[in-house]
């Protein structure tokens, strides 16, 4: 879970064009900044199940929610990268996530149940 809007310093999340957007004052969108749920939202990537439910819902096939998964990219970049619990699995799961195939893949149990395994073995390593 990402870090309270108390504590959590303001961040602006780049626009679609891949620049930083200053909104002020800061847009609240029940109560929490674009950002803070982009962050909530790309970290959830990391889970292979979640992914496999995106599947199921046929969002991996939308053309507006592949081009959002595109835009947020931009937590490769050093200064979002620091944000996240754990960016190796989550910036994993984004790249792999650019990928048709592999859309497509993780709709098979034994893929989602492989990469579970990859994203603990990687979560352990980092501790």
């Amino acid at each position: 879970m990402a870090q309270s809007a108390a504590t959590q310093p303001v961040i602006d999340a780049p626009s679609s064009t891949g620049t930083v957007h200053s909104s002020k004052p800061e847009q609240s969108y029940g109560g929490f900044t674009r950002f803070e749920l982009e962050l909530e939202f790309v970290q959830a990537l990391a889970n292979p199940y979640y992914l496999n439910h995106l599947a199921s819902q046929k969002l991996l096939q939308d053309p507006a929610f592949i081009a959002y998964l595109k835009y947020l990219r931009y937590f490769q970049q050093p200064e979002y990268t620091k944000y996240l619990f754990y960016p190796g699995p989550t910036l994993n799961a984004l790249e792999l996530l650019q990928q048709e195939r592999f859309r497509q893949e993780i709709l098979s149990p034994d893929i989602v149940a492989h990469l579970a395994e990859q994203t603990l073995l990687l979560s352990i390593k980092a501790k």
